[in-house]
């Protein structure tokens, strides 16, 4: 009889009619989910990044240092300059001065006048002291005067009731200031003598041993 022979359709001997795909074994969405790219950077990229920021920062201060040594150079410089200048400054200022002395040692190596030769010293003293007007510097005001002991150094006190107790009777060496134009700045202390009053007397020059009134 036939049939049964063409009551069923071919068969397909390798069974591929039976076989049933799993999900997600290969199908198009199943491919763009498996290739999608992932988001964000991943360690080695940042690692990257600060590798090349520490780069940036090492050299961005060695720059600093460079551009700092070089400016602390200039300055040093500058300022050895300044100084040379202001010592020639001050020598074509007092070389005149110099000269006038040597003429007055030799004038006075030739003659016996010594009022001559004291006026001429004087003429010289002055001199010197007008050139260091001219560049701010002062003499400090000494004799007559109240101690300071910021411009003032005492080397000797003498008791004495002519005088009152603290002031400046004798100056043994002169001191300078100098005006920086800030001020005024100390270049040398002048040495003085210094009254003070008489063991036991009081302040104002009576014995210490009367009764005050």
């Amino acid at each position: 009889m036939h049939g049964d022979s063409t009551s069923s359709g071919p068969r397909d001997e390798s069974g591929a009619g039976d076989r049933v795909t799993p999900v997600g074994a290969g199908g198009a969405g199943d491919s763009a989910v498996a290739h999608e790219a992932p988001k964000g950077e991943g360690p080695a990229d940042s690692l990257a990044d600060a590798q090349a920021e520490a780069v940036r920062l090492k050299d961005a201060l060695l720059r600093t240092a460079a551009d700092y040594d070089n400016f602390r150079k200039r300055t040093r410089r500058e300022l050895e300059e300044a100084r040379r200048s202001g010592r020639e400054d001050l020598l074509r200022t007092l070389l005149p001065v110099f000269d006038n002395l040597e003429r007055a040692i030799q004038s006075g190596q030739r003659t016996s006048d010594v009022k001559a030769m004291t006026e001429g010293l004087t003429m010289v003293g002055r001199q010197f002291t007008d050139a260091l007007g001219r560049e701010g510097i002062a003499r400090v005001a000494t004799v007559g005067k109240a101690f300071d002991p910021g411009v003032h150094e005492a080397i000797q006190q003498v008791e004495t009731n002519e005088h009152q107790a603290g002031t400046v009777i004798a100056e043994v060496q002169p001191g300078y200031i100098v005006n920086t134009g800030s001020g005024e700045r100390l270049l040398r202390a002048a040495m003085v003598v210094v009254a003070r009053g008489k063991s036991g007397d009081a302040p104002n020059g009576e014995s210490s041993d009367e009764p005050a009134n």
